[in-house]
């Protein structure tokens, strides 16, 4: 349909590179911040279970 439009094929090409400039800005930013452990009730349950055994 398009056959070899060099302008379409560019604006592809424009497009693309730019989400993968994104994803590395997001990977890169990712990398960046400090990782947070995710700590549920249960964890932090178990946590506090284990320092009152240490204290007996």
């Amino acid at each position: 349909m398009f056959g070899n439009d060099a302008e379409f094929i560019l604006s592809i090409h424009r497009s693309h590179a730019s989400e993968l400039q994104a994803d590395a800005a997001q990977d890169r930013l990712a990398r960046s911040l400090p990782r947070r452990h995710p700590r549920g009730w249960l964890s932090r349950r178990q946590h506090s279970a284990r320092t009152t055994d240490a204290r007996r």
